[in-house]
């Protein structure tokens, strides 16, 4: 299949096209403008026309010089006046035409009538003439004809048209008169001449081309820099080899209040630095501005501090280094403000590093700043100190006041710690009602203690808030490094099991971390996995203590305990284990699963007999309990009546769990309720009206306390059991050990007994021997 294609051009055949055009003898496609072409020819030729006059007239006053002896003064005469003529109307032309290829040829025309005129002093001068004088006349038209080719740069055709008739008309002239060889010399620099004004020509339309191109290129990033200055955020600027400005755009100006002209020439850090710093400092941003353009390096979105209309704000500059033919001409870049974005950018910040609701220093800023004193304690040979605090009975604000009660007791307590603790430490939030201090420099341990005794009674101090007085207390748990931590993590750690020692010791305690609390911690972490292993495997089990009834001494019941016996450990105390299953949360699995085993174990005793069980406040809290509970029953077939579940007041601390609520659906199923422990903790008259126990449990304490006769003890336990009594409650002696504690409590009036007098915790298979011993004996 054949295709057609368009012939391809040669430089040659452009080269010819545009030297057409250039002679005003065509216009071709590659000429877009062929107007604007002929108007610049003509004005360059314009630029030389004086030149070119001044040139001819010169040669005339040669010709008078060389010959003016020996030829015809008249026609010398005539033909100088013409000569003059011409030059003048050449001058006159150098003011017309109208930019046309017309007017071009005109030119072409003109010039050939100034070349044939100066042939016309040939015939003049030649019959009086030597040869070497006719020759000399040749190189005097030869230094025309060079002015011509150099006078006529632009318009070829003028500059052919003398060429060819003042050098080939000459030689045509002279031929009969000399050699062949200056004939071949006349027509070699003739041609040479013409080569190179036809050269010239094409370079001159090469270069108003290009120039012609680079102006509208001119033109469309001028269009676009301004369409970019009126719809970007973006300003321009510019500087010259010392830095000073020497282009800006108005808007950059503008947003200093200040004009463009007055900002040039002045330096582009200095006018940024203004008003941005105090005297003698730079900011480390203008002093990197400076760096980069001093070393001449481009750089991109380098923020800068700028004193602007509307006060301090902050600019992104870049910008490369521009070069002019090699050499360094300066820097060209753009500028913006970026003040909005960097305030939100420092919100951020705030927000990552700072506590929301106290403005102190949260976690992550308390770890970096713990990590920087312990680098400081590594180079300079001093101590840190780091505080962990917790605050007491905070959980009973919230739950009574609310959570806004509870953020406005924060605050305050945040406002406290940051009094008492002053520019000597950071204080931060790790969380809820924790806080923490860092101390960079500490000089001994008496200093440590006073700051945390400081802090817990400051804080212990009473609060108002929304017009309530608030309580609270705080415990503080420390660590110093390097002696107790060499990184922040382990020393956060051992602050953290110093705080928990101080915990279990009470509130407004402060302890120091000790070697043997990382033993302990360990020693728990291990209890608990066994334990859940023990969960798992059934390892615990069930042992079972009489309670028996005052009068008669016969058994009414038995209080079911957990016990557990580790296969490599042994039997290990619940005094030990029970804390360790209360914070690992496995109270609840253990508590259901001694009610399940309970349940079923009391089926085997005579059916006036109850089982008593101890109920966690954990296990109260959970709203599927009394599902548990029934459940238990169901499987078992134990009536509810016998089933008596032991709370201790520990359960009425913890508002909002629902415990209240909880006993009074387990009453409505015949469960019956005993307070165990009543008189140790927070007494009060208000939790027997809160739910209907069947039964309360006076402390082994107040036993004890009675079997020496001491007074309180004895008062107490009167007290308690006629207010029982009046209640129609039962009461129950816990930790009875003598015959003479059992003759008393029976004197006075408690209705059970309970301890190692009657019966030490026991396996189910001797409960149950317990019933077949008496119905032998009544046998």
């Amino acid at each position: 299949m054949n295709r057609l294609s368009a012939p391809k051009i040669t430089a040659s055949a452009r080269d010819m096209l545009a030297l057409v055009t250039l002679m005003g003898l065509g216009n071709p496609a590659r000429i877009p403008d062929p107007l604007r072409l002929h108007r610049a020819q003509l004005d360059r030729s314009r630029r030389t026309c004086v030149a070119r006059c001044g040139l001819f007239l010169v040669g005339v006053a040669c010709v008078w010089l060389m010959f003016g002896r020996y030829s015809s003064a008249l026609a010398l005469s005539g033909w100088s006046l013409a000569m003059i003529a011409l030059a003048i109307r050449t001058r006159c032309a150098r003011h017309g035409g109208d930019g046309t290829s017309r007017t071009v040829r005109r030119h072409g025309f003109w010039a050939f009538l100034n070349g044939c005129a100066w042939l016309a002093v040939f015939p003049i001068v030649m019959p009086h003439a030597s040869e070497s004088q006719l020759f000399a006349l040749w190189i005097l038209s030869s230094g025309l004809m060079v002015g011509a080719a150099f006078g006529y740069p632009a318009l070829p055709l003028a500059s052919i048209a003398f060429l060819c008739s003042v050098g080939f008309g000459s030689a045509f002239i002279l031929h009969p008169m000399m050699s062949f060889g200056h004939l071949a010399l006349m027509a070699g620099f003739t041609l040479l001449l013409l080569l190179s004004n036809m050269r010239q020509a094409i370079d001159f339309a090469a270069r108003l081309h290009t120039s012609q191109r680079l102006e509208e290129q001119s033109e469309v990033v001028s269009l676009l820099l301004k369409e970019f200055e009126g719809s970007s955020a973006d300003w321009l600027w510019q500087t010259d080899t010392e830095g000073s400005i020497n282009s800006v755009s108005p808007r950059f100006a503008q947003a200093l209040g200040q004009e463009p002209s007055a900002m040039e020439g002045r330096s582009l850090v200095g006018i940024l630095a203004k008003g941005t710093e105090p005297a003698g400092h730079r900011s480390a941003a203008l002093v990197a501005l400076a760096r980069k353009l001093d070393n001449h390096e481009a750089f991109t979105d380098l923020a800068v501090p700028v004193e602007a209309l509307g006060g301090l704000r902050w600019w992104e500059l870049s910008a490369s280094p521009r070069y002019e033919d090699g050499q360094f001409a300066g820097f060209r870049g753009v500028a913006s403000d970026v003040t909005p974005q960097r305030e939100n950018a420092d919100r951020i910040a705030q927000l990552a590093r700072f506590d929301m609701l106290t403005n102190l220093a949260n976690r992550m800023q308390v770890t970096e700043a713990l990590r920087d004193a312990l680098e400081h304690v590594w180079q300079s040979g001093q101590r840190a100190g780091f505080l962990i605090i917790d605050l007491d009975r905070f959980k009973s604000v919230n739950d009574t006041l609310g959570h806004q009660a509870g953020d406005r007791l924060l605050m305050l307590v945040a406002d406290r710690l940051r009094a008492v603790c002053g520019d000597r430490a950071l204080c931060g939030r790790l969380g809820g009602d924790e806080f923490a201090v860092v101390i960079p420099e500490l000089s001994n341990r008496l200093n440590l203690n006073r700051l945390a005794l400081a802090i817990i009674e400051t804080l212990s101090q009473p609060y108002e808030v929304d017009q309530d007085t608030l309580y609270i207390g705080a415990c503080v748990g420390s660590a110093i490094a390097p002696e107790d931590g060499s990184d922040a993590e382990t020393l956060i750690r051992n602050a953290d099991l110093a705080l928990y020692r101080a915990k279990e010791e009470g509130g407004g305690r402060h302890f120091c971390y000790e070697p043997a609390l990382h033993h302990a911690a360990q020693e728990r972490r291990h209890l608990e996995m066994a334990l859940r292993e023990a969960l798992e495997k059934d390892q615990l089990h069930v042992v079972f203590q009489p309670v028996v009834d005052a009068m008669d001494g016969e058994v009414v019941a038995f209080e079911s305990l957990a016990r557990w016996t580790h296969p490599e450990m042994g039997p290990i105390s619940p005094a030990k284990f029970v804390p360790v299953a209360e914070e690992a949360r496995l109270i609840s699995p253990i508590g259901e699963w001694v009610l399940r085993n309970a349940c079923q174990e009391a089926m085997n005793w005579p059916p006036h007999v109850r089982v008593a069980v101890n109920v966690s406040a954990e296990q109260l809290g959970r709203p599927d309990f009394a599902t548990v509970v029934m459940s238990a029953l169901a499987h078992s077939g134990l009536p509810a009546h016998r089933l008596e579940l032991e709370v201790t007041e520990s359960v009425f601390m913890r508002e909002g769990t629902g415990a209240v609520a909880m006993l009074d659906q387990l009453v409505k199923l015949g469960v019956r309720l005993s307070l165990d422990d009543f008189g140790t903790g927070y007494s009060s008259l208000g939790y027997l009206s809160r739910a209907k126990f069947s039964t309360i449990k006076v402390d082994r304490s107040f036993v004890q306390g009675a079997a020496r006769n001491v007074p309180e003890s004895l008062a107490i336990i009167r007290a308690v059991v006629a207010m029982a009594q009046s209640l129609d409650i039962e009461t129950t002696a816990e930790g009875v050990e003598t015959a003479e504690e059992v003759l008393m409590i029976s004197s006075l009036g408690c209705n059970k007994i309970q301890g190692f007098y009657f019966g030490r915790p026991m396996q189910a298979a001797d409960a149950q021997a317990l019933f077949a011993q008496r119905n032998s004996r009544v046998a």
